[in-house]
């Protein structure tokens, strides 16, 4: 099988002389800059420490939360309806505030945005537990998803820029991060929280020290590309009479490409919204239904938790196994398959195999680095990833919010798992459908330009 590097390759060298031409993504200069010597292996580094630190970053605000949940009502006075809003905020936020993140990146560049993001959950998660009420709390809540919300959207935009060549394996090793920040606080924080003397705001608030540690990488790096502008002025100056510079310069200043105008964002955007919607059922009512068919509440929790740590493996395997095949489609079947499988087993023998549907379940909800990867490799340009991963994410996280409150309203009113269960089954159906159509080989801007 050939490696990633050597199928870039070929890719390029099969490529017509007009798709050769093609610029560079927007602040591929930067990275030429640093090709050469020590400073390339310093900085790619540092961009490797940030993606790692800030993966960490992009979960805790909200499993941390979910183990102390209770603690946080009774603390603030919470009403139901008020913590049941407070469930739904993540998605909403990720889908308002991750439309932001293609303008910031073109204005301030992605290192620098995500550096911000970073700060933004440090703030976020020291001030909630103290910030007064609930209104305090929702609000640096608010802040904190908004960081999470621009970070998600730019990383693929990071990879993509600094590692054109390893997609797979970097946003592999960012999915497997991204999984591990996810299990590691809803495992630990009651333990932790018992361990600093039961004090439910310290133990949510001790997560800011991890964000804190995110910020540090990405300082150099913003700073480095403030002082590079400069010089790098300078050497366009004197490179403006060649014709791959003037490309380029003619690519920086093209409008954003009209990314409705393409199905496969489209289908990625559904794809990635119905993935969404499947990981927030599983994440807050697959332990209910253990519970309800006779599993103890421990045993539930430990089953949940089988099925987020699933994604620390696969999440780093299943990216490099697609940026190896043409088509996707394949690889979306599977985890289809896995996810009805495991919806069956819950309906027909929730107690008796439980384990083995929290690890099927755990394979579908792979569906998220794979989405990752996904967007990655359905954009040629830096510009035209971040357009994607923007309208990709913010679309999705839209379609996701009414799912896990629709799952409870049928829960509700019917008294039983039946009808939820067939809803979560239903759903899979449409997302392998449009996960097909997504994993098709060609890209947005090819798309967008032919309508």
């Amino acid at each position: 099988m050939a490696s990633e590097e050597t199928r870039a390759v070929d890719t390029r060298t099969a490529m017509s002389p007009t798709e050769r031409d093609t610029p560079a993504p927007v602040g591929a200069s930067e990275t030429t800059a640093l090709e050469k010597g020590p400073a390339r292996a310093w900085a790619t580094r540092l961009v490797v420490a940030g993606i790692v630190l800030s993966a960490v970053n992009l979960r805790p605000a909200i499993t941390s939360l979910g183990a102390l949940l209770e603690e946080v009502r009774d603390g603030l006075g919470m009403s139901g309806s008020v913590a049941g809003l407070l469930t739904s905020v993540p998605p909403l936020c990720f889908a308002v505030f991750g439309v932001m993140a293609p303008r910031l990146a073109r204005r301030f560049g992605p290192a620098a945005v995500v550096c911000a993001g970073m700060a933004a959950i440090f703030t976020g998660l020291l001030i909630r537990p103290y910030a007064g009420g609930t209104a305090g709390f929702l609000a640096a809540s608010a802040l904190a998803l908004m960081g999470i919300a621009v970070s998600n959207v730019l990383m693929p935009v990071i990879v993509k820029r600094w590692f054109p060549d390893r997609v797979g394996s970097m946003t592999g090793l960012y999915s497997m991060v991204l999984a591990l920040g996810t299990s590691l606080p809803a495992a630990v924080t009651v333990p932790m929280t018992h361990a600093l003397g039961g004090n439910w705001k310290l133990g949510l608030a001790v997560w800011a020290v991890l964000a804190a540690a995110a910020v540090v990488p990405w300082i150099p790096l913003v700073r480095e590309g403030r002082e590079r502008s400069v010089p790098a002025a300078r050497s366009a100056q004197a490179q403006a009479q060649t014709p791959a510079s003037a490309s380029a310069r003619a690519a920086e200043e093209q409008p954003p490409l009209r990314i409705t105008r393409s199905r496969t964002a489209w289908a990625l955007a559904v794809f990635f919204g119905l993935q969404a919607t499947a990981a927030y059922i599983t994440m807050g009512w697959m332990p209910q239904i253990f519970r309800d068919a006779g599993v103890s509440a421990g045993t539930a929790g430990l089953l949940l938790a089988v099925t987020m740590v699933m994604g620390v493996p696969l999440a780093f395997v299943i990216p490099r196994i697609a940026t190896r095949l043409p088509h996707q489609g394949p690889i979306v079947l599977v985890l289809g398959v896995c996810g009805l499988a495991g919806y069956a087993g819950l309906y027909l023998a929730p107690a008796a195999g439980a384990w083995a549907w929290a690890l099927l379940l755990g394979i579908a909800n792979c569906a998220f680095p794979l989405a990752l990867t996904m967007v990655g490799m359905r954009a040629r340009s830096g510009p035209g990833v971040a357009q994607l991963s923007a309208f990709a994410q913010s679309t999705g996280y839209l379609i996701s919010i009414p799912g896990p409150l629709l799952v409870g309203v049928l829960y509700q009113h019917s008294g039983g798992w039946g009808l939820p269960i067939a809803l979560m089954a239903g759903l899979m159906v449409p997302q392998m459908v449009v996960g097909v159509l997504a994993g098709r080989d060609r890209t947005v801007e090819a798309e967008a330009a032919a309508r």
